[in-house]
């Protein structure tokens, strides 16, 4: 299956604080809240929603195509995927623009608090899938991105007739009801955390019903409950693959997302993708940062026969 991944590429700025946010969070003063933390450690890593999905499937064997906008700071970053046997053909640099940033303050519950800085990404409404038009994509990606960015390319793929897999994530606080709810009937697949489907369902005024009978394919992740697995009314459960250790909980969705993804694509069931997403899923949370994972397919494969029976369906990742 040829894939287009759209969404925000970034740099990540990772922190560890050694305490709980919760015994610093008085429910009593929420409306005049005021903190700061003091983390004990800090990294810059490679990140942002496209390049981390098309990471993963490129470790599975995929070529997904990387879709964004970046700033004049993504030289290495671009040579980096490049060495991966990532597409960037299609990642525009914004002169005078830096890359956008991400903020993340993880605790010891791996609790996060976030924050996003654009930077380049609010220039992303300037690449149209109708220029993307000769790759021929089956399925296009759409994750968090600049809002207007990601209305456009839902209107895109609706007009151009592509199938596309809508991937809300934190812009369900940013992107209006209006736009969500068009992403989201007009979706072939949804994929969302647990309170992101919450947030979902409030901001666009359908309830869960409503989108299980608009969307084909609902794939919502529940962290160390795993996933559920909607497909036309039938409900699949995929339990989590227990980490060696945890180091850090950034990128993990998106890791699921590209092993779900490859699995798909090779036309595996949705209960044996589930449980490639969540394999995946468990190499990035064992390791600090989003793209610091790695293996190969026949370890991938050893890996998943240890939790999973699979009947030999994986053999498709050994060529």
């Amino acid at each position: 299956m040829s894939v287009i991944c759209t969404g925000s590429i970034a740099y990540d700025y990772l922190m560890s604080f050694p305490g709980y946010f919760r015994d610093h969070i008085l429910p009593e003063k929420l409306d005049s809240i005021s903190l700061s933390f003091l983390v004990d450690s800090l990294t810059r890593q490679r990140g942002g929603t496209a390049p981390n999905i098309a990471y993963t499937m490129a470790l599975l064997g995929a070529s997904p195509l990387i879709v964004g906008t970046v700033g004049e700071d993504f030289g290495d970053y671009r040579h980096w995927l490049e060495e991966h046997g990532l597409d960037t053909r299609f990642i525009r640099v914004i002169n005078g623009k830096y890359t956008a940033s991400f903020f993340a303050n993880t605790d010891l519950a791996n609790c996060q608090i976030c924050s996003f800085y654009t930077g380049a990404m609010a220039h992303a409404t300037e690449i149209s899938l109708k220029e993307l038009a000769p790759e021929h994509p089956e399925l296009v990606v759409i994750s968090p991105n600049d809002p207007a960015a990601m209305d456009q390319l839902v209107r895109e793929c609706n007009e151009l007739g592509i199938r596309y897999l809508y991937d809300p994530g934190q812009q369900v606080a940013r992107v209006s009801g209006a736009e969500l709810r068009r992403g989201v009937e007009c979706a072939y697949s949804l994929f969302c955390n647990e309170y992101e489907f919450e947030l979902l369902q409030k901001h666009t005024g359908l309830n869960r019903a409503e989108i299980l009978a608009a969307v084909k394919l609902v794939v919502v992740t529940l962290g160390k409950d795993g996933a559920d697995i909607y497909f036309e009314g039938a409900c699949t459960h995929t339990p989590v693959v227990p980490p060696q250790q945890i180091a850090d909980p950034t990128g993990v969705g998106d890791a699921f997302r590209g092993g779900f993804l490859c699995a798909w694509g090779l036309g595996l069931d949705w209960a044996t993708c589930g449980q490639v997403g969540a394999l995946a899923a468990t190499y990035c949370l064992e390791q600090r940062g989003t793209q610091n994972h790695s293996y190969s397919a026949v370890e991938f494969v050893a890996r998943y026969r240890q939790h999973f029976e699979d009947q030999g369906r994986l053999d498709v990742f050994i060529k």
